[in-house]
């Protein structure tokens, strides 16, 4: 996704952005082929780049893959493997995602490994003994974790808008854990980052992070929006201190100028068309806004759409 100029825009508004430490949040940028020495020229230093795939071996006759010798010759430290659209799509294997974690890692690449099961998988009850074979087909060819993240990643839940629940992503990332702990060994299980990666937003970032074993995020459709969630940044609303019901159920959030109305679900927000389409994107609800203070920019928070 993206043009040069719009890949420039969420770039500059990463740059301007108030985030802890490194020691603290580690800030990663995955940006398509064609702009990542863009990014990484552009990008301030103490975030990072990452491509979105690279091939399983040494570079050769394999017309239109990238290497992982062609991401260390241009400074690219991260690479995601696996990504839920390439199982699919594309047909990657388990063993395969294996195979290719494998050998990034041993190019010197750090790898955000993705598993994660599809909806029929879930209602069937086999969650865990997909992503623990998913997992499973990584650790038999992966040695040293030290430069592995793993990335849970509901299909389900992808650019669908449906998020597992907390308890659900809390429970899955729990016994991963158990998982490392039980086939590879407990200093893996403790130090290995699982990253939480099913619609995540600014409205629902902050529930999700406070989970004991969700250790960050790997953000899709709402890592796109930047430059809009960007807009949220001192607005005044009126907040609402109970969850009224008004007009067959839909409740009117002011801000600060009267424009266009933009039909949320269950909010009708009053005001400028780009503020309305914004909280759109960032998938903002009813809930998030009962209880708030007046003034209080709740999107404000690192990492958060702020």
């Amino acid at each position: 996704n993206g043009t040069a100029e719009e890949v420039k825009k969420i770039v500059t508004t990463l740059n301007e952005a108030e985030v802890p430490s490194e020691d603290v949040v580690e800030v990663v940028v995955s940006p398509p082929f064609v702009f990542l020495t863009v990014v990484k020229s552009l990008l301030r230093s103490d975030f990072h780049v990452a491509a979105q795939n690279c091939w399983v071996r040494k570079g050769g006759a394999f017309t239109g893959e990238i290497s992982a010798e062609m991401l260390v010759n241009l400074g690219i430290p991260w690479v995601i493997i696996g990504h839920s659209e390439r199982r699919a799509l594309l047909n990657e294997s388990n063993e395969f995602v294996g195979d290719k974690v494998a050998y990034a890692v041993s190019q010197g690449v750090k790898a955000i490994a993705c598993i994660g099961e599809t909806l029929e998988q879930r209602e069937s009850g086999s969650t865990m003994a997909v992503v623990a074979a998913q997992t499973k087909a990584i650790a038999e060819k992966v040695t040293n974790w030290e430069n592995v993240v793993l990335a849970y990643e509901p299909v389900w839940a992808i650019g669908t808008g449906k998020v597992a629940t907390t308890a659900q992503a809390q429970e899955v990332h729990c016994e991963l854990r158990k998982w490392l702990n039980d086939n590879v060994n407990s200093e893996v299980a403790a130090s290995t980052r699982i990253l939480y990666g099913g619609s995540v937003n600014g409205a629902n970032c902050n529930e999700l992070a406070a989970q004991p074993d969700v250790d960050g995020f790997l953000v899709g459709g709402a890592s796109l929006k930047a430059h809009k969630a960007s807009s949220l940044s001192g607005c005044s609303f009126t907040y609402l201190k109970e969850r009224p019901v008004l007009d067959d159920n839909v409740v009117h959030v002011q801000s600060p100028e009267v424009g266009e109305e933009v039909r949320l679900g269950e909010v009708v927000v009053t005001g400028p068309t780009e503020f309305g389409q914004a909280v759109l994107e960032l998938g903002i609800g009813v809930d998030d806004l009962v209880g708030r203070e007046v003034d209080e920019d709740p999107w404000s928070s690192p990492g958060c759409g702020g």
